[in-house]
């Protein structure tokens, strides 16, 4: 019977080449997640700097009050100019959730931008709204990409040696 020893050796092979090639597979699909989480979370990290640079700039501008209105204007559009680009990347790296939370903070954001260049002082009841709602959305925004990078803790962590 060496045709039986023949084909359990091929069997044996066969088994052996689709389980490394499954396993292969396995290990391409894990580490393509893990490169996109990179991505995603450099991506994020890069956003909300971004987005609170701008957000700091228009912070200052509110407070400026002997600002010309071409320099307010020229200044707001400054401060806000580099969330461009980092929007056109959230919108092909992100995923669906975090990208819509993106766009409503940049929105939200822009609003503040224009009360600022508007004239608007920090204490003015409409800077206020645009403020809290950007901020709303800000946290909004956090959340998204927490849950999107499997960060959001539903439970509080461990204590040390517990």
């Amino acid at each position: 019977m060496p045709w039986l020893t023949l084909l359990s050796a091929v069997v044996g092979a066969v088994i052996a080449t689709s389980s490394a090639a499954l396993l292969d597979r396995f290990r391409w699909r894990r580490e393509r997640h893990d490169r996109l989480l990179g991505v995603r979370r450099s991506l994020y990290g890069d956003y909300l700097a971004c987005l609170s640079e701008a957000r700091n700039a228009f912070r200052s501008l509110a407070r400026d009050l002997d600002a010309t209105a071409t320099a307010r204007e020229r200044t707001a559009r400054d401060g806000f100019a580099a969330c461009y680009g980092a929007r056109y990347q959230m919108s092909i790296t992100a995923s669906q959730e975090v990208y819509e939370a993106s766009e409503t903070a940049f929105r939200r954001l822009r609003d503040v931008r224009d009360l600022a260049a508007a004239g608007a002082a920090p204490d003015d009841a409409a800077y206020e709204e645009g403020r809290i709602r950007y901020e709303d959305a800000l946290t909004g925004l956090r959340a998204a990409m927490r849950r999107d990078l499997g960060s959001d803790r539903t439970t509080p962590p461990s204590a040390p040696g517990g």
